[in-house]
């Protein structure tokens, strides 16, 4: 059986296409009493982006805080605040800013028509009801949140996504003007996550030749930014970001990703890094984009941390390495059917403990 997965419906791409992102909606307010709700990034509440939201008298802005990973917790907060404040379902959730403010936009679509806590829903297909209509908007690229299935959240018990097909964006807008001017530590760890999954896609175990197409178009825009750089870095980036999202659409990513998730459970660490952190101890299983990982890190001066699991005790070992087999998938994609003869618990603390 192949699967049959849902596609972003509708895409703008282009410098300055944010402004259109009022006509877009327009479509979509059924009356003068519609309501949207227009979860944004924090970072951009002094900033130009605030003016430019095409906010109506009845519309709801949530600043959204990112510091920490999104937390089950956090979203639930956000969709009571929803119910609370429109009273009906709203017309539509727009989420703008980097990946997890397009997750947590994503599962608050979700959880607007879907009872209890999304901490429930974590997993694959879990969902029941479509989501209200949901348009995403990076304003950071890498993360493939804009193309992606799922939205990663942070549970009592796990790190795990919304996946679903009821996930996916109704809309995105590409403007490659939005993400101008990022410090280059973001910037960079947030382009890695995209490079990353794309390694992990291209040699993994679920390639075929739909996210070979565009894992292998991705891959080649990633290294266009981040090693030679130039005019068009920007436009390129995004592009990379949408590409590689749809790579691992149809297929999945691998060691580091999995180990990330452990990473980001236990210690807190943003996605983008913890996927950096794994990946530059994953010669084994991928050398060539190790070491071109490697020759990134040296162009744009980056320090990875490192001795991060120094301090850990046993339990917290223990728990790293539940988050981290649970994503079986990952590792299926890495490493075959057989993969929990390779990938015994001991292996996934002796990389750890490099780290």
């Amino acid at each position: 059986m192949f699967r049959n997965f849902r596609m972003v419906s509708y895409v703008v791409f282009g410098r300055g296409s944010f402004n259109q992102l009022d006509d877009i909606l327009s479509k979509q307010r059924k009356d003068d009493g519609s309501i949207v709700v227009f979860c944004v990034d924090d970072v951009h509440k002094d900033k130009p982006l605030k003016n430019r939201l095409p906010l109506k008298s009845r519309d709801l802005l949530l600043w959204v805080n990112v510091d920490v990973e999104p937390k089950t917790s956090y979203v639930d907060q956000l969709t009571k605040r929803v119910k609370d404040e429109a009273k009906s379902l709203p017309a539509g959730v727009i989420g703008i800013g980097g990946g997890s403010t397009m997750d947590i936009s994503k599962a608050v679509s979700l959880m607007l028509t879907n009872p209890g806590s999304s901490a429930d829903y974590q997993g694959w297909d879990l969902i029941r009801n479509p989501a209200v209509y949901h348009a995403g908007i990076p304003t950071l690229s890498g993360t493939g949140a804009e193309a992606s299935r799922t939205a990663i959240l942070t549970g009592p018990q796990k790190k795990l996504g919304l996946n679903s097909d009821y996930t996916v964006f109704d809309q995105i807008v590409l403007d490659p003007e939005l993400i101008q001017g990022i410090p280059t530590e973001q910037w960079f760890y947030t382009g890695m996550d995209c490079y990353i999954h794309c390694i992990e896609s291209l040699t993994g175990t679920y390639l075929n030749a739909f996210s070979k197409a565009y894992g292998e178009k991705s891959l080649d825009l990633c290294r266009e930014v981040f090693l030679k750089g130039g005019p068009g870095s920007e436009d390129k980036l995004m592009m990379a970001s949408y590409c590689g999202g749809m790579s691992i659409a149809y297929s999945q990513v691998g060691v580091a990703h999995a180990l990330s998730y452990g990473l980001s459970f236990v210690l807190g660490l943003r996605h983008g890094i913890g996927n950096s952190i794994a990946f530059d101890y994953l010669e084994e299983f991928y050398p060539e984009g190790v070491y071109e990982f490697r020759k990134m890190l040296e162009k744009h001066k980056i320090d990875l941390p490192r001795k991060i699991t120094a301090g850990l005790d046993e339990e917290q070992m223990n728990r790293m390495i539940d988050v981290a087999l649970i994503l079986e998938p990952l590792w299926e994609n890495a490493l075959g059917k057989d993969w929990k003869k390779i990938m015994t618990r001991d292996r996934i603390a002796e990389l750890y403990r490099k780290m």
